[in-house]
């Protein structure tokens, strides 16, 4: 899956959350899946891919990525739910 992506990762439901970008979603998410990611992910155990979208461009999807970590918390969780509402683990979706 080498393309623009913007991704959510959760640790539980309605639990901690990462908001990323990356040109190869399987190996963005399999990094922090095994703990290869210092920072937030890292910390919270942040590692079920709850939403990812892909874009046109790296421009354009770190665009959404800024203005999605500029939202409030209630906003992120509705988008997760719109298409996810059983905060399923997505990653056996995109292997």
């Amino acid at each position: 899956m080498k393309s623009p992506f913007i991704y959510i990762l959760a640790n539980k439901q309605d639990g901690a959350l990462y908001i990323g970008v990356t040109s190869d979603l399987i190996k963005r998410i399999w990094q922090h899946r095994n703990h290869l990611v210092d920072g937030h992910s890292k910390k919270y155990n942040i590692t079920q891919l709850v939403y990812f979208e892909r874009h046109e461009s790296m421009e354009s999807a770190i665009v959404r990525e800024k203005q999605m970590k500029k939202w409030n918390r209630q906003w992120k969780i509705d988008l997760i739910e719109e298409s996810n509402p059983e905060w399923n683990d997505l990653w056996s979706e995109i292997v």
